[in-house]
């Protein structure tokens, strides 16, 4: 019987000439890097409406900008809004006049900051990854057989874990000012480090540059605790190091300094001498000094709050950041300073994570969003450590052992990536049920247990769960392909359809009223001349009714408030947006409003032209 011929993959040599030119290589993971940006941040980016309650402060605010002309004061319902500065407004307002007031138009700076902070994340990792080597392709010894160092894939690793994780998905597809701050700060960072690793004096100056103008940027998205945490960061950096001096030196602080002010004090300036202490109170007071010290908007929670907020927002790589933080051993001083600049890479992002993450642990109020800064750090920690695995590198080798079993970080780490693997696909599995607890979209959970989104989503991370196990019993180091393929299909089978199912039921109901509202304000064709009825929401702040309907809505916080507010209204007539527990605790009878549409959990009436509502007197 014929032996069957033994196949083996031999490269051609038209690929081989190709595999070895470094452009090339660069190019095509570049290439990869932008592609799953587009399905990650633009693909159906405007295809959902805004998102209460805080996404729509950011666009209306945009677009009543866009309608004053009035670029210094943002508003937003007729009030001022000193929660941020201008710049994520002034960028809004950019998209605004040249695609349209809509939600896409208002989605895109976030889509490209991210975009931008994912390609300069790559740019860094590519040249200052400690690995990356000319020597393209070698032989082993093998015949027939080719391996190839791969320059890029520190800078491919680094990139794609920036890029697939559920913080960079959420907040690079809305309208919120807090992805173009991870651009602005962590392109500062970024900047910086470039330019302290460049031997050539003048592209160092550059650097530097770029990162002052970052700073400044950053400063008009945040305020002043963008340009604290730099200092900090640096600081840290350079004390550690023993250089602070030096680095001051190549600063050029003075000029450095011209160039942030030049940048960010004009508006702060501005905005002072239009509403002095209401700004400066607001501003500085409330929302920079209160919500440090103190919790702000209800948003509390326990001192561990942001280790869990990166656990599942940097998810499936946050299982590899006790090892790649270990790896960089900050107790071996000596070594670090032995090291040339541009090998410091590892040591910087430690400093930048950890300063962060210490700083809002601190901090009283407590935000999802507050540590997304410290992600490109993050990025770049466990692409050091993936990268020495692939490479076949020594990685962190603290041994334990347990019950005869040998165990060293690296291996915890894969085993921690194989449980929250686990962990993700059981939790789709079962979310149905507590879906539904949401009183805003209490029918959830029933809708995407009837589209089988938990079942596809469960499946995907247990099958990735799988995979990963045998990538370790197999010994094999494409564990990181694992969680980019299983984040990618997760995306496409479970997070795209689920969130334009939430938008369908959360948020169109309230588009559907805003319509109906705008539809029923016109006065009856026997009196053209009756004003328009004022509209009011009860019991419920969503914000986004005034965008769609691109008015002001009155706000009572309780149903009560309703009956003193009609009989002290000059308006005849009002629209009133609630739902049908609330309107029960607001007193008024069926016979004294007509109910005008139900749409999810809320309900439009209209009061009749009005007349003196009495409230009954309790015996």
């Amino acid at each position: 019987m014929p032996t069957l011929p033994h196949w083996k993959f031999i490269p051609p040599k038209n690929l081989r000439k190709r595999l070895s030119q470094p452009r090339f290589l660069w190019t095509l993971s570049l290439g990869w890097i932008l592609a799953i940006a587009g399905l990650t941040l633009f693909w159906g980016i405007g295809d959902i409406g805004l998102i209460d309650e805080t996404e729509p402060l950011f666009v209306e605010a945009s677009r009543q900008m866009l309608l004053t002309g009035d670029w210094v004061t943002p508003y937003f319902d007729g009030e001022t809004r000193f929660d941020k500065p201008p710049l994520i407004y002034w960028l809004m307002v950019l998209c605004f006049k040249l695609f349209g007031v809509s939600e896409w138009a208002a989605r895109l700076p976030s889509a490209i900051a991210a975009v931008g902070i994912v390609v300069f994340c790559y740019w860094v990792l590519k040249n200052h990854h400690p690995l990356l080597s000319p020597i393209i392709g070698a032989t082993n010894g093998a015949k027939n057989t080719y391996t190839f160092k791969r320059p890029w894939l520190a800078a491919w690793l680094g990139a794609s874990a920036l890029l697939l994780n559920l913080n960079t998905y959420f907040w690079g597809r809305t309208g919120y000012a807090d992805m173009l701050l991870l651009a602005c700060l962590g392109g500062a960072l970024l900047a910086f480090f470039m330019g302290y690793a460049q031997p050539n004096p003048t592209l160092q100056g550059r650097w530097y540059t770029a990162f002052y103008g970052l700073t400044g940027l950053a400063i008009l998205t945040k305020g002043p605790i963008a340009l604290l945490l730099p200092v900090a960061i640096i600081f840290c950096f350079t004390l550690y190091l023993g250089n602070m001096r030096q680095v001051c030196q190549e600063l050029r602080l003075l000029r450095g300094g011209l160039i942030v002010g030049a940048l960010a004090v004009p508006w702060y300036v501005l905005v002072t001498i239009a509403h002095g202490d209401d700004f400066l109170g607001s501003f500085f007071g409330y929302h920079n000094l209160v919500r440090f010290s103190s919790v702000v908007n209800q948003h509390s929670g326990p001192w561990y709050f942001h280790f869990l907020v990166i656990l599942a927002g940097f998810f499936p790589w946050s299982a590899y950041l006790p090892a790649a933080l270990y790896r960089v051993k900050p107790w071996q001083r000596q070594r670090w300073q032995a090291r040339s600049r541009s090998e410091q890479l590892g040591l910087y992002a430690l400093i930048w994570f950890v300063v962060i993450l210490g700083f809002f642990t601190v901090a009283v109020t407590k935000y999802f969003s507050y540590t997304l800064p410290l992600m490109p750090a993050a990025a770049i920690l466990v692409s050091l450590l993936w990268t020495e695995d692939i490479c076949d590198l020594p990685v962190p080798q603290s041994r334990w052992s347990l019950n005869g079993w040998n165990l060293n970080l690296w291996d915890l780490s894969r085993w921690f990536n194989v449980a929250l693997l686990g962990v993700m696909a059981w939790a789709l599995f079962s979310c149905a049920p507590w879906l539904s607890s949401d009183p805003w979209m209490p029918t959830l959970g029933s809708r995407m247990a009837a589209a089988g989104l938990p079942l596809m989503g469960g499946l995907v991370w247990a099958l990735a769960a799988f995979a990963a196990v045998l990538c370790i019993l197999l010994r094999r180091n494409s564990l990181w392909l694992v969680n980019a393929i299983a984040f990618l299909l997760f995306l496409v089978v479970f997070l795209h359809p689920t969130v334009s199912l939430v938008d369908e039921v959360r948020q169109l109901p309230l588009r559907d009223m805003a319509k109906a509202a705008i539809a029923n304000q016109s006065p009856p064709a026997a009196d053209q001349s009756e004003p328009q009825p004022e509209i009011l929401m009860i019991g419920f702040r969503k914000p986004s009714l005034v965008f769609y309907t691109q008015q002001h809505v009155e706000y009572l916080e309780q149903p009560q408030q309703l009956q003193p507010y009609l009989n002290g209204s000059a308006a005849k007539s009002q629209l009133i947006i609630t739902t049908p527990q609330l309107l029960a605790e607001t007193g008024l009878q069926p016979a004294q409003y007509e109910t005008i549409q139900n749409a999810g959990v809320y309900t439009l009436i209209r009061t009749p032209i009005r007349t003196p509502i009495h409230t009954p007197t309790r015996l």
